[in-house]
């Protein structure tokens, strides 16, 4: 989730380039000689235009950013139409932008049923139970932020292990006395950081497959700038995490919440077998929505078996959630949640979103904005910079990670072909901006997930999203020294005609 949206399979070469002709498909409808590129005059409008929208929207009436969007899209109707597209072109262009969500739209509906099931099943209740147990108050945070780093993974999906470890490590914080907002902070710095390093996620195939990198070449250059920024956060939160001790927990507090899940759950070693079949399905290899969807159908039917829940209400928990009145009220905020309907508002953000984004591509309106000052771009410092600001901005007016990631990388990597820098070093900026950042919108679709799935807001936990605010500052460091950003290797030919322009310099000093 990135979940974002998620994907396990590892891509061959020839699954990379159709991979990158569909997105490129889907997102730019060839435009035939009646339609005009927009101005940088023009296309700030544009842009202006749906900002207004959002922020009065937002800012003055409280208004869900769903329908900001909805409304956003009509709004460049008549833009569009000036450019020269008839309704039938811009319609094509909206439905087939909005087509991208679809395999997310089955994702978000596995993964409500899942947190539902597990919940119902004891999975869930048995991860707080036996963390509570177990888990040092002191190092609580530092747990939370490996053990989410390793499940996502693991698992290559940073909405799985949030959905699945969060959810259970949100319980385990709330009945030692953490803040949400700083557990929270653990769980998506973890989750994504994990997300990143594993060679199963969505994104870490979609980005270097647009910017025309490889897989594991990705990997290695992300590593330079996430690993440090990693372990600072890690530190960040191990010192955060000693002010937290045993006398700080109100034992009488914690007696009672393990008494009400023992009571009305039957903890033992069979809730964590939903989880088992969850991480063996990812590492097969299996696409992620089937095995997100056959752990959820597995949760339901343990929670059949092992919970004494009749199937009626089983499909009731796979719908609406698990709402059961548990008689505590931390335990009820904790567990009752799930379902499909819980992400029917990110699912709905999601459509309107990716429609809205679409338009913009199409237009041509980011185009026509970066070009006005590309040729100002003379450092790596510069471009990196840019960059990141693309990749902020995009993700800011495409409500999506995808979107970005596809915006940023495609206008940018002439830019870096330019300077003659491995594509790795634009695949590596790409993450930095529009993956660790997509929990920091409460707006995008990464950020919803969040806080629908770990129920505190953006501003409660967005001070304590290190990893999101570390890396891309390295990634800066590294590109005003020069550290890690490589070049292309030069082609014979390019090699001969350097070394023959050396001799004859040489030649005519002599």
């Amino acid at each position: 989730m990135n979940r974002d949206l998620i994907s396990v399979s590892k891509p061959s070469t020839i699954e990379q380039s159709e991979k990158t002709d569909k997105y490129k498909k889907e997102i730019i409808i060839l435009q035939n000689e009646d339609i005009k590129k927009p101005s940088f005059l023009f296309a700030s409008s544009m842009l202006l235009t749906i900002i207004a929208i959002i922020s009065v929207g937002i800012l003055v009436f409280d208004a869900p950013i769903q329908i900001l969007m909805f409304i956003g899209m009509f709004a460049l109707f008549p833009f569009m139409m000036k450019l020269g597209y008839t309704y039938s072109k811009v319609q094509d262009v909206l439905f087939k932008s909005m087509g991208q969500s679809l395999e997310s739209v089955l994702i978000l509906a596995s993964v409500g049923i899942l947190i539902g099931t597990w919940i119902a099943s004891g999975t869930v209740p048995a991860l707080v139970y036996y963390g509570i147990n177990m888990i040092s108050p002191r190092f609580f945070l530092l747990t939370t932020l490996l053990f989410t780093a390793v499940v996502a993974t693991t698992t290559g999906t940073s909405w799985g292990a949030i959905g699945t470890a969060g959810v259970a490590m949100m319980g385990v914080g709330a009945t030692i006395g953490v803040p949400a907002g700083i557990t929270a902070g653990a769980i998506l710095s973890g989750a994504y950081f994990g997300d990143k390093m594993s060679p199963l996620s969505d994104t870490t195939n979609l980005t270097p497959t647009v910017t025309g990198a490889t897989l594991f070449g990705h990997i290695k250059h992300m590593m330079y700038t996430a690993a440090p920024a990693f372990l600072i956060t890690a530190v960040l939160f191990t010192v955060i995490g000693l002010q937290y001790s045993v006398d700080s927990i109100d034992s009488e507090h914690v007696d009672t919440l393990l008494v009400q899940l023992s009571t009305n759950f039957n903890i033992s070693w069979v809730a964590f077998t939903p989880i088992i079949l969850l991480i063996a399905l990812m590492m097969m290899k299996k696409p992620a929505v089937i095995s997100i969807f056959t752990a959820a159908m597995y949760g339901g039917v343990l929670a059949a078996f092992s919970q004494g829940y009749s199937f009626s209400n089983v499909f009731n928990i796979m719908y609406d959630g698990y709402t059961a009145d548990l008689g505590n009220e931390t335990i009820n905020e904790l567990l009752q949640r799930g379902g499909i309907t819980d992400m029917l508002p990110l699912i709905v953000l999601f459509l309107f979103a990716l429609g809205l984004g679409g338009l913009l591509a199409e237009s041509g309106a980011l185009e026509a904005i970066i070009g006005s000052f590309a040729h100002k771009i003379q450092s790596h410092f510069s471009l990196t910079l840019v960059t990141l600001l693309v990749g902020y901005f995009s993700l800011a007016i495409g409500g999506a990670i995808y979107f970005s990631s596809v915006m940023t990388g495609t206008i940018m990597k002439p830019l870096y072909d330019r300077m003659n820098l491995k594509p790795e070093n634009l695949s590596r900026t790409v993450e930095a901006a529009a993956t660790l950042s997509g929990t920091l919108f409460p707006w995008v679709g990464a950020g919803m997930f969040a806080t629908t799935t770990l129920g505190i807001p953006v501003m409660e936990y967005l001070p304590f999203t290190f990893l999101a605010f570390i890396t891309p500052v390295i990634t800066l460091i590294y590109a005003a020294t020069g550290f890690t950003m490589t070049e292309k290797e030069e082609s014979p030919v390019k090699k001969k005609e350097k070394n023959r322009n050396k001799a004859t310099g040489k030649a005519h000093l002599a």
